[in-house]
């Protein structure tokens, strides 16, 4: 496996005068070894084992899977060989950094910056209340723990709204599963017969545990079926015994053609329909009414193909189905996210193996970010939610992405103020960037903490640099498996570099400028703990009921009191004690077949000591037949079919076509994953030594229409901007679209402190108004656009 940590020279940001030692017990015998850790890179967090060293100590020089990790069980695909780039990207900061006058930074201590930064924020509060200031982050693919503290500063400052990534890609989905089964589910593709992917392509974006591997033998099985709807004949396509090369845009045509053909061929599991669902006659009656002839031509589908696809998975014994960001950003993407799951339940295809499964996360993400940590149950009725300018739909708890900029912009007497912006980079990764960095320097105040100089950071009035995710104890919450599901909390690689804070120091700190913390009930804390765990235990519990301020500052509390004790190194996974107990709480059952049995203080103690014990991961959940009906909220604890906000857009879609703007003739993907690309965490792109990097890719036959050759240098134009890129000629594009890798384009230093760029910044080229009109998702896969040849280079 090949390594860069040969020549690399240690990051140059300035700093300055600090006061920022990492806790005492972050400290620890680090440095060059062999060790477990997971991979950042996307959402499922495979196991890995690193090799650690270099002429510092502090370079990742070998990668392989992880054989003890529970789920990926020694499987890595080779993306991760480039975390030495995230580790010790050149733009990594040392010190924070506060904005001048002239829009220059100057390096301060992080004595002034706290006291700094919790004024300005305080005085945004008191001239606004804390409904004015939004925050954005939560963490990265695998940097959670820091949200967990973040927090209880939101809460302090009673800030209301909040938003990150999955609300520009997720929220549409997440709204049609909430109100169809009220919660969470997962395709078990492992043992499916007929595994269905929906402009998702999980060979490079995997989406599932072990996802190359499956994949390889789904396709030698000939029992087995591989279905995949996605424009372009990706590496997944490739494999599939069906694909449906759709036009792009139509992915709701074909998916009600598909739902209609359940019914109306009569391959509905009617034992099922009767016994889990309501609301089927309404549906029934709709599918029927669909012209499916009509439907196949819209999405530019063979009619014959699509009815044989469709029966294929109604028929087969299981089916698994996810659908990503090619629906999930395009025309109708909450509608067509409602109408592949009623292909699947109509089908029978839920709570067995092989199929949908609910599954029981470790902390329920939705809840986390409606700034929820309890696992019982709400009380009341639900109110629906909506921001302060633009009325817009908060989903989970986010406000939509793409309206961030209207909520800003405008002299609305309700605009949001103020930005904390934690590990996430909006200026680079939301649509319309050019909007998103002036409505950033439009705020009184904003703050960004993160590890580097960010696109975002650039343009803040405050950044606090972050230790990096192998420096401290961390963890990911995308724990979506079933029936087994484990956690992984991260252990330390690295002691944090010099002049950087954890997040849970630096919202501890920021509180403790705010006097917000319950210094009293801290002291009988400590001195529960000095008796043991059980009495801290006890004795948390005993305060936490009486005093609303602990509730709130918990994690913090925890960070103080408790990380000290902690093994060193694992202070930040203070708040994974808390979540523990929540976890044990609300899921007594799924623990105890983990191991976890007792009264609750014991089994949860029992969980956490596990999770700090077991630097491959734990399972901390099993499930068992029936769990999954179980865990639907619904009255009856059945699916519901008919959603009328949705089901009368049939009659929309039989009447119209995607449309198409004839200055802007051809369709961009603004953000494909492919090889050359993971996420924006990897900043320094100098490991892409081989292969191309960063293409424009087209048909051959468009190619030819506009005089260009493979290799050529063009312009890209949208109605929002325009790209120098090179033309990559490929006959897996459709023709009449194109489209751009995503996560590229950052601004970024090389080892001597030049300033970098490679490829193109998606979001340069978008537009913030075209949007899904229930959930806000951007329509990034589906931008008008033209190119205009230019020389060669």
């Amino acid at each position: 496996m090949r390594t860069h940590s040969e020549g690399m020279k240690r990051p140059t940001a300035p700093t300055a005068p600090t006061d920022a030692a990492a806790p005492t017990s972050a400290r620890g015998p680090l440095g060059a070894g062999s060790r477990p850790t997971a991979c950042i890179l996307c959402s499922i967090n495979c196991g890995l084992e690193v090799t650690t060293g270099g002429s510092d100590g502090r370079h990742i020089v070998k990668v392989r899977g992880d054989d003890a990790h529970p789920i990926s069980q020694g499987y890595a695909c080779e993306k991760p060989r480039r975390l030495d780039h995230y580790q010790n990207g050149a733009d990594r900061l040392r010190s924070p950094m506060r904005r001048r006058a002239d829009g220059s930074y100057e390096a301060v201590s992080w004595q002034t910056a706290i006291s700094e930064v919790a004024a300005r924020l305080l005085a945004v509060k008191a001239r606004h209340g804390g409904a004015s200031i939004l925050y954005y982050g939560g963490g990265g693919q695998g940097n959670h723990l820091g949200g967990t503290y973040t927090d209880a500063l939101l809460k302090h400052l009673g800030v209301m709204y909040r938003s990150n990534a999955l609300a520009q890609e997720k929220t549409g989905e997440f709204w049609v599963q909430g109100k169809m089964f009220g919660t969470g589910c997962h395709g078990d593709f492992e043992h499916a017969e007929v595994a269905v992917f929906i402009g998702k392509n999980p060979w490079q974006s995997h989406g599932f545990a072990r996802a190359r591997a499956v994949l390889k033998e789904i396709e030698r099985d000939p029992k087995r079926a591989l279905v995949v709807i996605d424009p372009r004949r990706s590496e997944t396509a490739a494999m599939a015994d069906f694909h449906l090369a759709i036009r792009p845009g139509t992915d709701a045509w074909c998916l009600a053609a598909m739902a209609a053909v359940v019914v109306q061929e009569g391959l509905v599991d009617r034992r099922f329909v009767e016994a889990h669902t309501d609301g089927f006659a309404q549906v029934e009656r709709a599918l029927r009414a669909v012209d499916v002839p009509t439907m196949a031509r819209v999405c530019g589908v063979e009619e014959s193909l699509l009815r044989a696809a469709t029966r294929r998975i109604a028929t087969a014994k299981s089916a698994a189905v996810l659908e990503d960001l090619g629906m999930q950003m395009n025309l109708h993407s909450t509608l067509g996210s409602y109408l592949q799951r009623l292909v699947w339940v109509l089908s029978g295809h839920y709570g067995r193996p092989g199929t949908q499964q609910a599954y029981v996360p470790f902390l329920s993400l939705a809840k986390a970010s409606k700034g929820e940590t309890s696992s019982g149950a709400r009380s009341g009725p639900r109110v629906e939610r909506r921001t302060p300018v633009t009325g817009s739909k908060i989903i989970v708890g986010l406000v939509p992405c793409a309206v961030i900029p209207d909520e800003i912009l405008t002299d609305h007497p309700d605009r949001f103020r103020a930005m904390i912006i934690d590990s996430g980079n909006p200026a680079h990764s939301l649509p319309d960037s050019q909007q998103m960095r002036a409505a950033i320097r439009a705020l009184e105040f904003s703050v960004v903490v993160d590890v580097a100089m960010t696109e975002t950071a650039r343009v803040a009035d405050y950044v606090l640099p972050a230790a990096s995710q192998y420096e401290k104890a961390e963890a990911t919450f995308f724990t979506l498996e079933a029936p087994r599901n484990a956690f992984h909390v991260r252990h330390p690689l690295f002691e944090p570099l010099p002049g950087t804070l954890e997040e849970g120091e630096i919202h501890a700190r920021l509180l403790e400028a705010m006097g917000a913390m319950p210094e009293r009930a801290m002291r009988v804390l400590g001195a529960a703990l000095r008796l043991g765990r059980m009495p801290f235990t006890l004795a948390f519990g005993a305060l936490q009921a009486k005093d609303r301020r602990l509730r709130d500052l918990a994690p913090v509390v925890l960070y103080r009191v408790l990380g000290p004790t902690l093994p060193a190194g694992l202070r930040q996974a203070s708040s994974v004690w808390g979540l523990s107990l929540l976890h044990v709480l609300g899921n007594p059952a799924s623990a105890a077949r983990a191991g976890f049995t007792g009264p609750l203080p014991v089994a949860a103690n029992a969980l956490f000591d596990a999770i700090l014990g077991s630097p491959s991961g734990v399972v901390f959940a099993v499930g068992e037949p029936g769990d999954s009906f179980a865990a639907i909220t619904h009255p009856g604890h059945r699916i519901q079919l008919h959603l009328p906000e949705l089901l009368p857009q049939l009659e929309v879609l039989a009447h119209t076509v995607p449309p198409r703007d004839p200055e802007f003739p051809l369709v961009l993907a603004a953000g494909e994953r492919r090889t050359d690309t993971s996420n924006t965490a990897v900043r320094d792109a100098s490991w892409a030594v081989k292969g191309r990097y960063g293409t424009l890719r087209m048909h051959p036959d468009d190619a030819e229409a506009l005089g260009l050759a493979d290799g050529a240098w063009a312009r890209l134009e949208t109605r929002r901007g325009a790209a120098e890129v090179e033309v990559e000629l490929t006959d897996t594009m459709p023709r009449g679209s194109v489209s751009l890798p995503n996560g590229q384009g950052l601004d970024t230093v090389d080892a001597d402190g030049r300033r970098v760029r490679r490829g193109v910044a998606p979001n340069e080229l978008t537009d913030h108004r075209a949007r899904d009109p229930i959930a806000g998702t951007p329509h990034h896969k589906y931008v008008p656009a033209r190119v205009v040849p230019r020389h060669t280079a």
